[in-house]
C-alpha cells in the first residue's frame, strides 16, 4: 500500500538535495517523505474501515457475527427481514446507519486528504 509512494516521492529532487547536504535518513523520512505520502495513507485506512463496517454488518446478517443479545445492524437488518412488509423501518433505519457511516469515513478521509496533501497547497 505505501511502497509505491514511497519509492516515487524517495526519487524526487527535493530527497536528493537532503541526501546531498548529509540529512540523517530519519530525518528525511520525516520531513520530506512521510507528509508527501500521508494524505495516501490516511485515504487508506478511512476505506479501509468503511470495507470493516459492512463486511462486520455481512457477517452478522447471514449469522456469522457477535452474539445476538449484542446489538450489531447486520443481525437488526437480518432480523427484521420477516416483518419487512409491514414494519419496514425496522430494517430501513439500521440500512441508512451503515450507508451514513460508511459515507462518512469516505468523506472525512477525502477532506483529510485535501487537508494534509502538500502538493494540493498553493
Amino acid at each position: 500500500m505505501m511502497r509505491g509512494p514511497v519509492l516515487a516521492v524517495k526519487e524526487q529532487q527535493y530527497v536528493e538535495a537532503a541526501r546531498a547536504t548529509d540529512a540523517k535518513d530519519f530525518r528525511i523520512i520525516m520531513k520530506y517523505i512521510l507528509p508527501n505520502v500521508s494524505s495516501q495513507l490516511i485515504v487508506e485506512i478511512t476505506m479501509h474501515m468503511a470495507v470493516g463496517i459492512l463486511t462486520s454488518s455481512s457477517l452478522a446478517f447471514i449469522g456469522l457475527g457477535v452474539t445476538p443479545p449484542t446489538p450489531e445492524w447486520g443481525s437488526m437488518i437480518s432480523a427484521g427481514r420477516q416483518y419487512i412488509l409491514r414494519q419496514a423501518y425496522l430494517v430501513t433505519f439500521p440500512g441508512i446507519c451503515i450507508a451514513l457511516i460508511v459515507l462518512s469515513f469516505n468523506l472525512v478521509g477525502d477532506a483529510l486528504r485535501d487537508a494534509l496533501d502538500p502538493r494540493l497547497k498553493h
